[in-house]
Parts: structure tokens; C-alpha cells; sequence
């Protein structure tokens, strides 16, 4: 089997992707960040029987040497290592340009070099910015409303420039709204499901009207693999969604329904981004995801979602897990 470094696989997606991969009998190397605890972020939180096949390279995205040296000896390189906090993007914009351009020109600079038979980077629908029109396909317009969103944009158009300028097999995957075990609390619905495992009824959130693509985790990382796999992605950016839109307002109802209470919710003015940063509607189109490589989602639809939810709810209010929460406080 192919010999595949996972970048930020330290992270939600990537330690799930990690797993996957693994348990599809891939050689796997997880590219994780440095720290001085020797931690490996969620990798440290996989099951057994993952644990102990794959090896690890702890360094940092933003350093080329670092960047090449566990690039050496990889047949494929999926880039997921990136800041993606919204509102943290509004107050350190440079360390999102040095981690998501920086980090992604060292990448595709490492397997250009290396002669890497493909990069999948991981985009984000994000850089569509609040829907033109709906499904949002992927030649819709790209839209920087965020630091962060720039940011990303910028990372595509690096790596893209490199299948252009240098024939790199470069694939993009652009997932909309990933969500499931292990995600941050920055995110909604972990926010949501948090403040109600820990006995919150009335709920601290920001704007409910932004509709939003939410799409499992699994799907996602089933989406990594279909990209990786499949030649016809190689120069193209392929949108990974379920294809169902649904509004802030309506999943925290999902969520209460699923866990079986009622809730208020109160709006906290810090939660709220910048009246023109707002993203107000993603809805994404998955045709050519279907078209290309085969892959639909598992978890799509109204049913789908429901599903998805069940299973993130039951993880979070695992006590062992919901500890490692700080849900009486905001998350950026």
C-alpha cells in the first residue's frame, strides 16, 4: 500500500482520517505540531487497534525543512495542518497567513521536489463567502470575508499554481461544514451539545439564521480517500457536501431533539462576527464530487443529519470526553 503523510493529523478531521487510513492498511505517517508535552493532539484519543500502526513526525507546517523531512519517502501527502478559527483570524491574521500559504507552499514545494505522486489540499467552503446562488457549486466566485477565508484562498491558488505552473498532481477537496466527534467547541455544534450535556437550558449562541452544509465527519474523511484514489481529481477542486441546507436556528432544535430537551437560547453579542464577515448561506453541490470519483454522502439529507447528530451527542456526553470541554466559556 501507498505510503501517506497526513498533515494536521493531530486535529478533528485529520486524526480521523488517520484512523481510516490506517485501518484501510495504509502505511500512515502523521504529521503532528510540536510541543514540549509530547502530546499528539486527538491522535492520543484513538482506538488500540490504530494506535501503534502509524508513526509519527512531530515539527510545524511553517518550517520547509521540517515540511520536506516527513515528506521524504511518501507516495501521497493529504494537507489538512491550518488555523481555521473564525474569530481568532480577526485578531491574528499574520500567524494565519504564515500557517495556511506558508505551510501549503512548503508542502507542494516538498512533494514538487520530491517527485510525490499527489497532494490532496484541503480547502473549505468558507471561500465562497455568504452563497451567489444555490447549490453552491465550484465555480462560484471566491469570496474573502474573513482573515481566515483569505487565507484560504490564498492556499488553493498556491497549490493550484503549482499543478499549473510545475505539474504537480495537486487535488483540492473543499468540505463544507465538517462535524462530529472530537471537533472544537469553537464550532457550533459542539457548542451546542456541550452547554446542554452540562445542564444549560437557555443556550449562549450567536447569529441562528446563517444556513450551513453540515456534513459528517466520516463522510469527509470517505471523501479524502475517494479524492486521493482517484485520477481524474488530479487539477481539479472538488466540493465535499451533503447537499442539504439547514439554518443555525434549526440544528439547535435538531440537537435538543436528539438529546431529548427543551432549550431557550440567548444571544451573546461576542459570538457574533462582523456584520460583513457573516457568512450567511452555504449550501453546497456534490455532483462533481459524484461524477469524478464515485463518492456520496452516507449521512445526507434531513435522515442523514439526524443520524450524524445521534452519534456526535452520544461521544460528546461521554463523561470521560465532555471533561475535556470548557463549555461555560466562549471558544475561539
Amino acid at each position: 500500500m501507498k505510503k501517506i503523510l497526513v498533515t494536521g493529523a493531530d486535529g478533528f478531521i485529520g486524526s480521523h482520517l488517520t484512523e481510516h487510513l490506517v485501518l484501510q492498511g495504509y502505511d500512515v505517517r502523521a504529521f503532528v505540531l510540536y510541543n514540549s508535552f509530547s502530546s499528539w493532539g486527538w491522535l492520543d484519543q484513538c482506538a488500540p487497534d490504530t494506535k501503534d500502526n502509524f508513526d509519527v513526525f512531530a515539527g510545524d507546517i511553517r518550517d520547509p525543512n521540517g515540511v520536506r523531512k516527513a515528506t521524504e519517502g511518501c507516495d501521497i501527502v493529504l494537507h489538512l495542518a491550518s488555523l481555521i478559527a473564525i474569530p481568532y483570524s480577526y485578531h491574528s491574521p499574520d500567524t494565519y497567513v504564515d500557517t495556511n500559504v506558508r505551510g501549503t507552499l512548503n508542502v507542494v514545494q516538498a512533494a514538487k521536489d520530491l517527485g510525490v505522486e499527489k497532494v490532496v489540499h484541503t480547502s473549505t467552503s468558507e471561500v465562497y463567502g455568504t452563497a451567489c446562488y444555490v447549490p453552491i457549486d465550484e465555480a462560484h466566485p471566491l469570496q474573502g470575508q474573513s482573515p481566515y477565508s483569505a487565507t484560504k484562498i490564498g492556499a488553493d491558488q498556491i497549490a493550484i499554481s503549482f499543478y499549473n505552473a510545475f505539474d504537480t498532481p495537486v487535488s483540492i477537496i473543499r468540505p463544507f461544514n465538517t462535524y462530529g466527534p472530537r471537533q472544537s467547541a469553537r464550532a457550533v455544534i459542539p457548542t451546542i451539545i456541550t452547554q446542554i450535556a452540562n445542564g444549560a437550558c437557555k443556550l449562549k449562541l450567536g447569529a441562528l439564521h446563517p444556513t450551513r452544509d453540515f456534513n459528517f465527519v466520516k463522510d469527509t474523511v470517505r471523501g479524502f480517500e475517494a479524492i486521493m484514489k482517484a485520477e481524474k481529481s488530479i487539477g481539479e477542486v472538488i466540493n465535499i457536501g451533503s447537499n442539504f441546507e439547514v439554518s443555525i436556528g434549526d440544528t439547535v432544535q435538531l440537537i435538543a431533539d436528539a438529546m431529548g430537551t427543551e432549550v431557550e437560547i440567548e444571544t451573546d453579542e461576542v459570538r457574533l462576527r462582523p456584520e460583513k464577515s457573516e457568512v450567511d448561506r452555504l449550501w453546497a453541490c456534490n455532483a462533481k464530487a459524484k461524477e469524478l470519483t464515485g463518492w456520496e454522502p452516507e449521512y445526507g439529507g434531513d435522515e442523514g443529519m439526524k443520524r450524524g447528530l445521534a452519534e456526535t451527542a452520544e461521544w460528546f456526553t461521554n463523561p470521560e470526553n465532555l471533561s475535556m470541554y470548557k463549555a461555560d466559556r466562549y471558544n475561539i
